[in-house]
């Protein structure tokens, strides 16, 4: 993602992901579901961030999608080997379940957690709509093995139709989700989806606003992890949202300060 072209004019430059990390301090690792890196390109992350930068690295969809958590251990094994490199910067490994994984396979994530190493912590995607009717048993799972349910908030996008080329392809691709805002252990994670429209999703954060400023006064430390349909603004997004959180949690550390734009460019406004 810290390579999306339309964020390379805001960065200054040199690597793309210490330039990243001086925006926002958290980054999803979305690349990891779809292939596992060679462990020298992971080095080269850790390299470029601080210990403190938390990167949530997906565990490969060969894992969670072909093989359902079932007999996975070689692909595992290669995966868990790789993003060592990364040590306390993997502040979770994400497991993004498809939308066919049910009630009925809880028994398989529950054997699947019990297997895993103990000094990671994980976070749970789930799409399947009948955890979200009844979620109790999904929540009793998950905090048997100190895992987060990660909710992917969609609402605010599906609010009403897609008015731009990007929001048409997503309308196609992302998952109908209902907002959950329960958090199971003192690590919750979020994903956001709002509009290219960037006044239509600070409205619609408005709750997860209130919500993670809340955890914070419990002494939770939340990720929340902000996205657009063509994720063009989503770095000034992100320190948006982190502002309007630390304006009700004043103690709440500020973001860094990012260097300048690479010279020639003009600066990049949010509107």
């Amino acid at each position: 993602m810290w390579s999306l072209k339309p964020w390379q004019r805001r960065f200054a430059p040199g690597d793309k992901l210490r330039a990243y990390a001086e925006w926002c301090n958290a980054v999803e690792g979305n690349t990891t579901f779809y292939a596992t890196p060679a462990r020298a390109t992971v080095a080269g992350w850790a390299a470029q961030t601080d210990p403190e930068f938390r990167l949530i690295p997906k565990i490969p969809k060969r894992v969670t999608h072909e093989l359902r958590l079932t007999n996975a251990e070689e692909p595992l094994r290669l995966f868990l080997d790789a993003i060592e490199p990364l040590g306390p910067r993997a502040s979770a490994l994400w497991i993004q379940l498809p939308g066919s994984f049910g009630p009925d396979d809880l028994a398989v994530l529950s054997r699947f957690l019990r297997s895993m190493p103990t000094d990671f912590r994980y976070g749970v995607e789930v799409r399947h709509p009948d955890f979200f009717t009844d979620p109790r048993r999904l929540e009793e799972l998950l905090s048997r093995h100190h895992a987060e349910w990660i909710p992917f908030d969609t609402t605010a996008f599906f609010d009403t139709p897609p008015t731009s080329a990007a929001e048409r392809d997503a309308w196609m691709k992302k998952p109908r989700m209902p907002r959950r805002d329960t958090a199971l252990t003192d690590r919750p994670i979020v994903r956001y989806l709002g509009r290219d429209d960037p006044a239509r999703t600070v409205a619609g954060w408005r709750r997860w606003v209130g919500t993670t400023a809340g955890w914070l006064r419990e002494g939770r430390s939340p990720t929340v992890f902000v996205h657009t349909p063509d994720n063009a603004d989503a770095p000034e997004l992100a320190r948006r949202f982190h502002d309007e959180v630390r304006a009700l949690v004043p103690e709440l550390a500020p973001l860094p300060e990012p260097a300048p734009p690479i010279a020639g460019d003009e600066p990049l406004t949010l509107f």
